[in-house]
């Protein structure tokens, strides 16, 4: 199996209704593959400032779009149970006639938890429940009833219904850096999703295909997806077609498939608008 370049916008929830709803249908309609948004309390680095509900903004988004996949870049299993997960996550697969992306990670930001009163386990535990988290709601996705027996999370007889409109269940991404994290991608996940220098990607892929070997599964059948937060990746892809190119060409030779973005600051709206209709089909011709 041979992946195609995809490429996809990241929006944090910071706006007003109609600015999100109008700046999710401008991506759309400059053919971004996918847009995505995050799933905090309060995004952490703006903590005091305005931030809306992932899941509630997603179905509304969903509703008011009618092509581009989305998702959300990644559910917090710190914030809801498995099984209420699942529920919302088939809600919006119906609502967007099965255009979800379910994204799952274990929750990181330590300050909303501690603000808000939620649990955050040690590391050791927050990759235990995110385990179970993934099988629960794979198993509920593909199944009509479901019975789990796990250290943190029990179902007895959960019937789950409807079923998602895509089959067998929507594409799991998994927001992952870790050793164990990336052992559970390789059996799991349809996209696996991370940010980190070129070297460090490379790494990473090199682990995902290892413990693909292991298990056998075909590791070109996991999109390799990064989140390119420019504060790490050290660039602004709307600097320039020559910027973006230049990013997506050197975590292209780490093994990455898939380029999901912050979105265009003051100014480099046309700029960003250029690259989609002009760069990135040619990337797409040329290494899909």
């Amino acid at each position: 199996m041979v992946q195609p370049l995809r490429f996809g916008v990241i929006r944090n929830n910071i706006l007003s209704w109609d600015e999100t709803i109008a700046q999710w249908r401008r991506f759309e309609e400059a053919g971004f593959d996918s847009v995505w948004n995050c799933d905090h309390f309060q995004r952490p680095s703006d903590p005091g400032g305005p931030h809306l509900d992932a899941w509630t903004i997603l179905a509304a988004v969903a509703a008011g779009t009618s092509r581009i996949r989305l998702g959300v870049l990644v559910t917090s299993n710190t914030f809801r149970h498995p099984a209420l997960l699942a529920k919302q996550a088939v809600t919006v697969d119906h609502v967007s006639g099965g255009r979800l992306e379910l994204g799952i990670g274990t929750g990181w930001f330590r300050e909303e938890h501690d603000r808000f009163g939620i649990p955050f386990p040690p590391t050791p535990e927050l990759v235990e429940r995110f385990q179970e988290a993934v099988e629960i709601v794979d198993l509920l996705m593909r199944q009509d009833v479901t019975t789990y027996e796990g250290r943190h999370y029990r179902l007895h007889d959960a019937p789950f219904r409807p079923a998602p409109i895509q089959k067998p269940r929507p594409p799991l991404t998994l927001g992952a850096h870790g050793p164990r994290m990336l052992r559970i991608v390789a059996r799991y996940a349809d996209r696996w999703n991370s940010y980190a220098s070129v070297e460090e990607m490379r790494a990473r892929n090199e682990a995902i295909d290892r413990a693909c070997a292991e298990i056998g599964r075909d590791p070109n059948s996991i999109i390799r997806s990064l989140y390119g937060w420019p504060k790490i990746i050290g660039a602004d892809p709307w600097e320039s077609s020559d910027a973006f190119c230049d990013i997506v060409g050197r975590y292209r030779e780490a093994g990455m498939h898939e380029f999901i973005f912050e979105p265009p600051g003051d100014g480099q709206w046309d700029t960003m608008e250029r690259i989609a209709a002009e760069v990135i089909p040619g990337l797409k011709r040329a290494g899909g």
